[in-house]
């Protein structure tokens, strides 16, 4: 399984890391079955996030056209005006920061061109992390399908055509997508799991020393009353 995890400008470090670690671990548990690397639309190039002074170093470009997992986290803070040091602000936590920093940077790169040919890809599952899924949304790739996203984004993802759902990590076939920030994890260890099975993705769990929180939603079985 190869996972190419996407870094755009004003990324979360922690969407990106946390299930770049877990991930990273799974190739070693998996005898190298596992492959990750960060990419950017761009290509290579030093990414910044929106925190800080932090920035990542993308190896290669997005390929849609390879087999595997893409990995779209969400942002943090707000990237400024042309010029400007990236990640100054605080994470404000709303659904239009989110939006008005993903439209502004990431809607205006090919970025959003290749997640469409990854989406319709069936050798491609895309996955996505806290506000990672509104730009698909923003994208108009989310019409019809399940998803989540940070809980002060589940509106704004249901006004994009999507189903916004209210868990933290749900399933959607090729498309499978994680809530806050720390849900990262849980999707990383969530897919290990879906496609090298459970004692690779136990393995890393003891390893970073995390159980999986909640259950994984799917579209499936009857549905609950009186809730």
């Amino acid at each position: 399984m190869h996972v190419q995890v996407v870094l755009l400008d004003g990324f979360d470090p922690l969407d990106v890391i946390a299930p770049y670690e877990v991930l990273y671990a799974g190739r070693a548990a998996s005898a190298g079955a596992v492959s990750v690397e960060l990419v950017s639309a761009e290509g290579p190039r030093e990414v910044a996030s929106g925190i800080g002074s932090l920035t990542l170093r993308a190896t290669a470009a997005l390929d849609p056209a390879r087999a595997g997992v893409i990995l779209v986290p969400g942002v943090a803070g707000r990237l400024g005006e042309p010029g400007e040091a990236p990640g100054q602000g605080v994470r404000e936590g709303q659904p239009d920061e989110f939006i008005s920093v993903l439209l502004g940077r990431a809607m205006a790169t090919e970025l959003p061109a290749l997640l469409k040919a990854a989406m319709e890809n069936p050798e491609v599952t895309v996955g996505t992390v806290c506000g990672g899924s509104m730009l698909l949304a923003m994208a108009g790739l989310l019409a019809g399908r399940h998803a989540t996203t940070h809980h002060g984004g589940l509106d704004a993802l249901g006004a994009g055509g999507a189903h916004a759902v209210s868990a933290r990590v749900v399933d959607d076939g090729d498309l499978v997508t994680g809530a806050g920030v720390t849900s990262g994890l849980d999707l990383g260890l969530y897919l290990l799991e879906r496609e090298m099975g459970p004692r690779i993705a136990h393995a890393v769990e003891e390893l970073i020393a995390h159980e999986r929180r909640g259950t994984v939603w799917r579209d499936q079985g009857p549905a609950p009353v009186g809730f």
